[in-house]
C-alpha cells in the first residue's frame, strides 16, 4: 500500500520548500514472537515462554521513548526481557540522544536480551496519521500505544499479556481506558521480585505517579533563563558560552574560557555554590559577568573538608558555607573577572564512580528503600543523593551512579544506582575505576576487529610482492634501545659510514599501517581509543596484542616491516639529504638503555652495533645542541618509578628516574625524524597535514614564578624560548643542588598544552612548537601506541606516492580531520590523567599503614598554608598551618611566624611528615596528607586536623607529572 507524505523543510538559504515523499505500508511484518503461529517470520526473537507477574502473568513489554531516555540503565540490566521496541521509539530516540541510541543498539544486538523492533510505522495495522491539533509528541504516543494493542490482540490467544512501560501520567491514563496494562518503570520494578535489584536502577524520574514533591530547603538556587533569552543574550554578548571547569582543589571554584576584557587567561571565575548554580564540570553553560566591583581572585586557601551536611534527611536545617577565598572589603587589585551560571545548554553528566557514605546509612534491615548519599571518586562533582534496597550491602563497595535530576531546592543532585565494580581500595577494583573515570576504551577487541588481524597469526610472513614494492634493509646493522621489559618496540636506528666521509643514518618505525587499513573495523577502534594507556602496573593497548607485541614490534632477529627516513650527515650532524622509504629491515638487537650505555662506556667493545652506537651518540649530542642554541627548552617534572614485586604487583620502592645518555641520543633521532616528516607531508598536504604545536605561554602565566624567585635574584626571561631557556640555565643556587631542578618543574607548569592540528585550521605562524623550538612538528615515530602517528604514515605514504591508491579522502577533508585532532587531544589529556591517578592509588598502596618524615620544598604558598614537594617519592600536597601561629603576607607571598622566627615562601626547603588517610569519615577514598615538621615557631602549636587538609589534585600524589610505570613511561616521555 502506497501513501505519500508531505513536509515542509528550509533551505540553507532561508527558504521553505515542499517535500512529498512515498511512504510504503505492508502486511508481512512479524511480531518477532516465537509462540506465533500467524506470522511467518522464520527467525523470531521474543520468547514462547516469558517472564511473569503476579498480577499480570507472562509478558512482553512495550517502552515508550522516554523509558529509554531516562532509564537507559534499568533497560540494558540482563533482567530486563522480551522488549518490543516501536520503530516510532527507537527513531525518537536516535534523533534526540544518540549515545543512548548506541548503548541501545548493543542491547539490540544481543540476542539473548531478546529486544525486538517492530517497524510500526509500516504496517498497514499500527500506522497512524497525526490528526489536526495533535502535537508530534502525543501523536507518537499514541502510535505505540497502537503498537501496544495491536500486540495485545495478536497473542491473546497464546495468553501472553502486553505491559505499556511509561512515566507520562496521560499516556497511563489513555492506555487504560483503552484497556490496556500500563505501569511506570518504578512501578514496573516494584512488581519484578524476581530482580529486586532493579529498584535501584530506576532514575529519579521514574516515580509512579509523578506528583513526588520535593523536600522543601532554606537552600534554593536560582531558576534558569529560558533557552531564547539565554541565545539571544550570548548573541548579545550579555552572556557568555563555555564548559565548565572546575578546580581540582576546591569543587566550589569553577570557570569557562571566554574572550573578556581584563581576563588575563581569558577566564570567567564562577565561585561558590549559589554562583555555580547546579551546572556540574563539563556542563556547557551560559555565564553572566557581575559587575567589577564583584569580581574576587581566585581561592588562595587551602580548602578543608566539611563532613556537617552528610544526613539525607532535614537538609533544610544545613546552612550553605562557601569554601572559598573571602572576598576583601576594600578593592581587589588582582581580581578576575568573576560571574554566576544563569543556564545550562547542555548537560554533559556521566556515570560516575564511588562510594556509598556509611554515615548516611540507616540501620534498616530486609530491603527497605534508604535514600543516602554518594561520593563520586571525581572531587569535582557534588555528593550524589540516591534511593536504593542494597544500602548496608553496598558499603565499602565502589559503585557506578547516574544523576537524573538536580531540582532548585535541593542542595545536592539526585540520582540512581548502576552497578558494582567491587570492594573498595582493592588494587583491581581501583584501576577499572581509573579507566572508567577517565572514558579509557578497556573492553577487549570485538571479533571485528579481530578479524582485520592477519588469518596466519604469529606466523605470518612478507609476501614476495609485498616485498618487491620495499626497500630491502635487511642487511643493515639496525638496533633498537628501550625500556627494560619493552614489547611494543615502535622504534631502530642503525648508522653506516659513506665513502665520502659522511654517515647514512636511518630511523625505522613500525609500519602499522600495512597491517591496519583505513575504513576498516581495526582503523576505526584505533580511532576511537587514541592512544596506548600506560598505567602503573599494565597498559590498554591501542591495537591488538598480535601486531603491537608481536607483529609490528621492531623485535630483533626477525624481519619486521618499517617506514624508514634516512639521513646523509657530515660528521658535524648537518644534514645533507633525506628521503624516506617503506623498508624491511632485520634487527639485529634489542638493547635496554643501560645495555647499550653498557657498550658505549667499555672500550673493549668494538663490535659493529657498538662502535655504531657511539656514532649514533656523537651526532646526538651535536644534535642536541644546535636545538638548545635555537632555544630549545629542557624542562623537568618530579619523575619516580614503582618497583613493583609478587603476583599482586605491589610497590615495594619508589626509584628516582634515571635519564643516561643513550636516552637523549634515541630522543634526539625521534625529534629528527618527526621534524623531517613534518616538513615533507606539510609540503606535499598544506591544508589537511596533521601536525602538533606547542603555543607561546603568555607572560602572565610566569607572574607568580618570578614574584618567587625575586629573593634569590633570579628572572626568567619569556620574551622567547631562547632567553626563557638562558634564564633557566642561570637559575641556579650553588647551596641547593636540587633548586634548579624545581624551577623547572614549576616552569613546566606555566607551559601551554601541546596539541595536534590540522594545518589548514591554523595561520602558519602558530605551527611554531614553543618546547622544541622547531618551526613545525608532527608526530612520526610511534604508530603502535599513538593514532596520530598512524595518519601521519598514511600521508607519508601518499606524498612519496607509495600505496597512493589505498587513500582518499581520509587524507583530503580538512573538517574531518580537525575533529580528529580534537578527539586525540581529549584521548591524549584522559590518557595523561589515568596515568597520574594510578601513580596516585600506587602511591597510596606504598604509604599505607606508614607516616614518613622527609625533605620537601615549597611550591606555592596559600592564605592558611602551603603545597609541598617531596623529590624523593614525586608526590604533592597541601599542608595547612595554625593561622593563630601563622599569618600570610601579601606583599611577600609568604607565611610569616607570628614569633618573626620565620617565614615560608616558595622553594623554602621543609620537613614534612606524610601518611595516607581517608579523605572524609565514610567516602571510602583515600589522600595523601602532609604536616609540617620543620621549622615549628617557638610558640606551642595546637595540632593541625591535618584529616581535614584537602589535597590538590590530581597532583595530590603525584606533583605536576607523577611517577611513572616501570615500562613504557621513559619511552613515551623522551619523544615529546
Amino acid at each position: 500500500m502506497l501513501r505519500n507524505k508531505a513536509f515542509v523543510k528550509k533551505t540553507k538559504k532561508g527558504g521553505v520548500v515542499s517535500v512529498v515523499k512515498e511512504h510504503y505500508l505492508r502486511d508481512d511484518i512479524y511480531c518477532g514472537a516465537v509462540p506465533c503461529t500467524t506470522c511467518g517470520h522464520s527467525t523470531p526473537v521474543l520468547a514462547a515462554a516469558p517472564a511473569s507477574l503476579d498480577t499480570v502473568g507472562p509478558h512482553y513489554l512495550v517502552p515508550d521513548t522516554n523509558v529509554f531516555l531516562h532509564h537507559i540503565d534499568f533497560m540494558e540490566h540482563p533482567g530486563t526481557k522480551d522488549v518490543v521496541i516501536a520503530q516510532t521509539v527507537l527513531d525518537e530516540v536516535r534523533h534526540r540522544n544518540l549515545q543512548i541510541y548506541n548503548r541501545l543498539r548493543t542491547v539490540i544486538a544481543n540476542p539473548d536480551r531478546r529486544f525486538y523492533v517492530f517497524s510500526n510505522e509500516h504496517h498497514k495495522a499500527t500506522f497512524i496519521e497525526k490528526t489536526d491539533g495533535e502535537s508530534i509528541n502525543d501523536r507518537n504516543d499514541r502510535a505505540i500505544r497502537v503498537v501496544a494493542q495491536w500486540y495485545s490482540t495478536h497473542l491473546a490467544a497464546h495468553h501472553i499479556a502486553v505491559v505499556l512501560l511509561t512515566d507520562d501520567v496521560g499516556n497511563r491514563t489513555h492506555a487504560k481506558a483503552a484497556g490496556l496494562r500500563a505501569v511506570s518503570v518504578r512501578r514496573y520494578a516494584d512488581l519484578f521480585s524476581a530482580v529486586p535489584e532493579l529498584v535501584d536502577l530506576v532514575g529519579a524520574s521514574g516515580d509512579d505517579d509523578g506528583t513526588a514533591q520535593t523536600k522543601p530547603e532554606t537552600i534554593e538556587y536560582d531558576e534558569y533563563l529560558p533557552p531564547t533569552v539565554l541565545t539571544s543574550g550570548i548573541k548579545a554578548q550579555r552572556f557568555f558560552q563555555g564548559t565548565l571547569s572546575v578546580a581540582a582543589y576546591n569543587a566550589l571554584e569553577g570557570s569557562i574560557i571566554a574572550n573578556v576584557p581584563g581576563a588575563p587567561d581569558n577566564k570567567i571565575y564562577i565561585q561558590g555554590r549559589k554562583a555555580l548554580n547546579r551546572a556540574v564540570v563539563g556542563d556547557v553553560v551560559a555565564v553572566e559577568l557581575l559587575p567589577r566591583d564583584q569580581w574576587i581572585g581566585a581561592a588562595d586557601q587551602v580548602i578543608v573538608e566539611n563532613d556537617d551536611d552528610t544526613a539525607v534527611d532535614g537538609e533544610g536545617d544545613v546552612t550553605m558555607t562557601d569554601a572559598t577565598a573571602a572576598t576583601p572589603a576594600e578593592p581587589n587589585p588582582n581580581a578576575l573577572p568573576t560571574g554566576r551560571v544563569v543556564g545550562v545548554i547542555k548537560r554533559n553528566w556521566r556515570p560516575y564512580c564511588g562510594t556509598i557514605d556509611k554515615t548516611s546509612v540507616g540501620m534498616a534491615s530486609g530491603t527497605s528503600t534508604q535514600s543516602v548519599f554518594f561520593f563520586p571518586m571525581d572531587r569535582r562533582v557534588p555528593k550524589i543523593k540516591i534511593k536504593t534496597r542494597q544500602a548496608p550491602a553496598l558499603v565499602g563497595q565502589r559503585i557506578i551512579v547516574s544523576i537524573d535530576a538536580w531540582d532548585r531546592g535541593s542542595r545536592y543532585p539526585s540520582g540512581h544506582f548502576v552497578k558494582v565494580l567491587g570492594p573498595a581500595l582493592d588494587k583491581e577494583t581501583e584501576t577499572e575505576v581509573i579507566l572508567l573515570e577517565h572514558g579509557v576504551p578497556y573492553e577487549p577487541f570485538s571479533q571485528a576487529v579481530l578479524n582485520d588481524l592477519p588469518p596466519e597469526g604469529e606466523n605470518w610472513l612478507c609476501s614476495p610482492e609485498e616485498l618487491a614494492r620495499r626497500r630491502d634493509l635487511r642487511h643493515l646493522p639496525v638496533c633498537s634501545i628501550d625500556p627494560p621489559g619493552c614489547t611494543d618496540i615502535d622504534d631502530a636506528l642503525h648508522v653506516r659510514n659513506l665513502s665520502n666521509g659522511n654517515y647514512e643514518v636511518g630511523v625505522h618505525i613500525a609500519d602499522v599501517t600495512h597491517f591496519v587499513k583505513p575504513r576498516t573495523a581495526m582503523d576505526t577502534e584505533a580511532a576511537k581509543r587514541g592512544t596506548t594507556v600506560y598505567l602503573v602496573d599494565k597498559r590498554i593497548d591501542m591495537l591488538p596484542g598480535l601486531l603491537g607485541t608481536n607483529l609490528c614490534s621492531l623485535r630483533s632477529n626477525v624481519d619486521r616491516l618499517a617506514f624508514s627516513c634516512l639521513w646523509e650527515m657530515t660528521p658535524a650532524a648537518e644534514i645533507v639529504r633525506v628521503e624516506y622509504t617503506k623498508s624491511i629491515i632485520h634487527s639485529k638487537a634489542s638493547f635496554t638503555y643501560e645495555e647499550a650505555q653498557t657498550r658505549i662506556d667499555d672500550d673493549r667493545n668494538q663490535d659493529e652495533l657498538t662502535n655504531g652506537i657511539r656514532v649514533l651518540n656523537s651526532l646526538a649530542k651535536q644534535l642536541r645542541q644546535m636545538r638548545l642554541d635555537r632555544g630549545a627548552l629542557t624542562l623537568a617534572s618530579p619523575e619516580v618509578r614503582f618497583r613493583l614485586e609478587g603476583d599482586a604487583q605491589d610497590p615495594v620502592d619508589v626509584e628516582l628516574k634515571e635519564l643516561k645518555e643513550t636516552n637523549a641520543l634515541v630522543e634526539e633521532f625521534m625529534l629528527l625524524a618527526n621534524v623531517s616528516v613534518a616538513e615533507k607531508i606539510f609540503a606535499t598536504f598544506p591544508n589537511t597535514a596533521m601536525l602538533r604545536c606547542h603555543p607561546t605561554p603568555p607572560p602572565e602565566s610566569f607572574l607568580q614564578l618570578n614574584q618567587a624567585l625575586e629573593p634569590f635574584g633570579i628572572t626568567l626571561d619569556t620574551t622567547s624560548s631562547k632567553t626563557l631557556s638562558a634564564s633557566l640555565d642561570a637559575a641556579v643556587v650553588p647551596s641547593n643542588p636540587y633548586f634548579n631542578k624545581l624551577v623547572r618543574i614549576l616552569t613546566t607548569r606555566c607551559m601551554m598544552q601541546a596539541v595536534y592540528f590540522c594545518s589548514g585550521t591554523l595561520p602558519r605562524d602558530q605551527f611554531r612548537h614553543y618546547g622544541l623550538a622547531t618551526p613545525i612538528y608532527t608526530h612520526f615515530t610511534s604508530p603502535i601506541r599513538r593514532y596520530a602517528d598512524v595518519i601521519v604514515h598514511r600521508l607519508l605514504a601518499a606524498a612519496i606516492a607509495h600505496d597512493a591508491f589505498a587513500y582518499g579522502e581520509e587524507l583530503t577533508n580538512k573538517d574531518e580531520l580537525a575533529k580528529l585532532c580534537d578527539n586525540l587531544n581529549a584521548r591524549n589529556r584522559l590518557a595523561q590523567h589515568a596515568a597520574r591517578a594510578s601513580v596516585e592509588l600506587f602511591t597510596h598502596v606504598y604509604f599505607k599503614g606508614k607516616t614518613l618524615v622527609e625533605d620537601a620544598y615549597v611550591t606555592r604558598v596559600l592564605k592558611n598554608g602551603v603545597s609541598a614537594l617531596i623529590p624523593k617519592y614525586g608526590v604533592e600536597a597541601a599542608i595547612t598551618t595554625d593561622q593563630d601561629v601563622w599569618k600570610f603576607d601579601p606583599n611577600l607571598n609568604a607565611l610569616e611566624a607570628m614569633d618573626g622566627s620565620t617565614k615560608l615562601r616558595v622553594f623554602s626547603p621543609v620537613k614534612v611528615s606524610i601518611e595516607v588517610v581517608e579523605i572524609s569519615a565514610g567516602s571510602g577514598a583515600q589522600k595523601v596528607v602532609m604536616a609540617l615538621v620543620d621549622p615549628k615557631p617557638s610558640k606551642v602549636v595546637a595540632a593541625m586536623d591535618v584529616d581535614k587538609v584537602e589535597a590538590p589534585a590530581p597532583a595530590s600524589a603525584s606533583g605536576s607529572g607523577g611517577s611513572r610505570t616501570s615500562q613504557g613511561r621513559q619511552k613515551r616521555q623522551r619523544r615529546a
